[in-house]
């Protein structure tokens, strides 16, 4: 399994970016997919999380209204809509898959559920 994440880059606060997450390499059906999210000198957070089948999604507080996860399934890809960014969601964000469905729907935010991960890309906004 390969993710590829793309579209990250330096925007201003209150801007927008949609963040793509390319899967390859399996059957994404029964999976979990999610984004984390780590700040410099900060610890890798949960951001958001969708089950491929049913398109359940779930999000962190800190994004809750302003970013939403959706899925293609045609393109085998998983996006990220951020709005109304602010300067603390500047970090380095990853995707994440996790073929433990049933783990990752009930606690979509344990990052060690999930056993493949994306190169992560920069987002930066600026105040």
């Amino acid at each position: 399994v390969q993710l590829q994440a793309s579209g990250g880059g330096l925007v201003q606060a209150g801007g927008s970016l949609r963040l793509s997450c390319a899967a390859s390499g399996g059957t994404f059906s029964s999976y979990v997919m999610g984004w984390f999210r780590q700040a410099p000198g900060k610890e890798r957070e949960f951001v958001a999380a969708i089950t491929w089948s049913g398109g359940s999604t779930r999000y962190a507080d800190s994004v809750k209204g302003r970013f939403t996860i959706s899925e293609d399934n045609a393109k085998n890809t998983v996006y990220l809509q951020m709005n109304s960014l602010k300067p603390e969601d500047t970090a380095v964000y990853y995707c994440a898959a996790s073929s433990d469905s049933l783990s990752a729907t009930l606690i979509p935010g344990l990052d060690k559920l999930y056993g493949y991960w994306g190169q992560g890309t920069l987002v930066t906004v600026s105040s």
